[in-house]
């Protein structure tokens, strides 16, 4: 007589599927369902921590955010952009890096001696030079150190293939280190320098922001152009979806790898002078503030279009000021401001996660086995 055994096959609970593509409106249209739900969501819980009214919660951040925009009252607004420039800057240093599947996580480092190189510069030739040639040479000075400190983990990575998250994350620590021992001898023992008169950047109509916004605003078109026509952003881009394929169709690996890193130092060395001689003529540890690890999300959750990614700094800068004066107002703790942002970053990172993914739940399969 047969005897039939029957087996059982387990499966996990729940298993993670690649989703076919979606159409990109379906895609845009549950992003804009999520910021919505997001926003409606930090101003629930703002006024449940505030005890004060929706609508009173949002007036507050508007005002935190735009001032008096409407009395004519524009101070506000303008510190508003300058906020955006700085984080989009960052994340757009970091884009062509990301696309390539280089994970540079050293933008805070890298804008932080690029922000070295030009207090160094403020510092000792402000009073030597003429105006003109000192903005050149603090421009040049704070690109080339960004691309330096960019460069050494990419040389690394392509001669050794080293791990470069790992390398560009120790990479921030001695730059800021570098810049403790800088501020430490400059600033007579103290932790801060004085601002520096020398080599600030110009006031265009009482602002003091409209060179860096316009100088970020000229950044984003052209790496828009660099990553979608250029010959480089297309060998970027086969780099990224396989080095094999892309050395088979005779593409150089370390060589983009190494100037794709060139290129990203040296923007994040850019908006490290817009910090030093646009913003706060002097320098300190926490002059980029954490901003380099935001601007790797900015970056990813615009899915490396410079265009999005203003749309996301926008989002994530307009909260992390709102909330923070909702937070002031009502005597909170700053760090109220920070886990609102993180929140609604979750809630968008969630939103990418189940655009592109799906989950199965298990079920069981029987089979007879005579």
């Amino acid at each position: 007589m047969d005897n039939k055994i029957v087996k059982t096959h387990r499966e996990p609970f729940f298993h993670v599927v690649k989703r076919d593509d979606m159409p990109w409106w379906k895609a845009w249209s549950i992003r804009a369902a999520t910021i919505v739900i997001a926003f409606f969501l930090v101003g629930f819980l703002s006024m449940a921590v505030t005890e004060r009214g929706f609508g009173e919660t949002y007036e507050i951040m508007f005002s935190g955010v735009f001032g008096r925009i409407f009395d004519g009252r524009t101070t506000m607004l303008w510190k508003y952009l300058q906020e955006i420039a700085i984080l989009l800057c960052l994340a757009l240093a970091l884009t062509p890096a990301f696309k390539m599947k280089f994970w540079n996580c050293g933008a805070e480092g890298q804008a932080l001696v690029g922000g070295l190189a030009s207090i160094i510069c403020m510092i000792e030739l402000g009073p030597k030079l003429p105006y003109p040639i000192l903005i050149l040479v603090i421009a040049v000075t704070s690109i080339l150190a960004g691309a330096i400190w960019g460069v050494i983990p990419a040389i690394f990575k392509a001669i050794f293939n080293t791990n470069e998250t790992l390398f560009t994350l120790m990479m921030n620590y001695i730059a800021t280190q570098i810049i403790a021992y800088y501020v430490y001898i400059k600033g007579g023992g103290s932790n801060v320098i004085n601002p520096v008169e020398y080599g600030n950047f110009p006031t265009v109509g009482n602002n003091k922001y409209f060179v860096n916004i316009v100088i970020v605003v000229l950044i984003t078109v052209v790496m828009y152009i660099y990553l979608k026509y250029s010959k480089q952003g297309y060998e970027i881009s086969v780099v990224g979806e396989s080095q094999n394929t892309a050395r088979y169709i005779g593409i150089n690996v370390k060589k983009v790898i190494i100037r794709t890193m060139v290129i990203s130092g040296a923007l994040c060395g850019v908006a490290g002078m817009l910090l030093v001689a646009g913003t706060d003529h002097s320098i300190n540890i926490n002059s980029v503030g954490g901003q380099g690890f935001t601007a790797i999300l900015m970056s990813w959750l615009g899915q490396f279009n410079p265009f999005i990614m203003v749309v996301m700094t926008a989002i994530v800068v307009f909260l992390r000021i709102g909330v923070a004066k909702v937070a002031d107002t009502a005597l909170l703790n700053s760090s109220f401001s920070e886990i609102m942002v993180g929140l609604v970053i979750l809630m968008l990172v969630g939103c990418e996660f189940f655009i592109n993914y799906s989950i199965k739940f298990k079920h069981n399969k029987k089979e007879g086995n005579a």
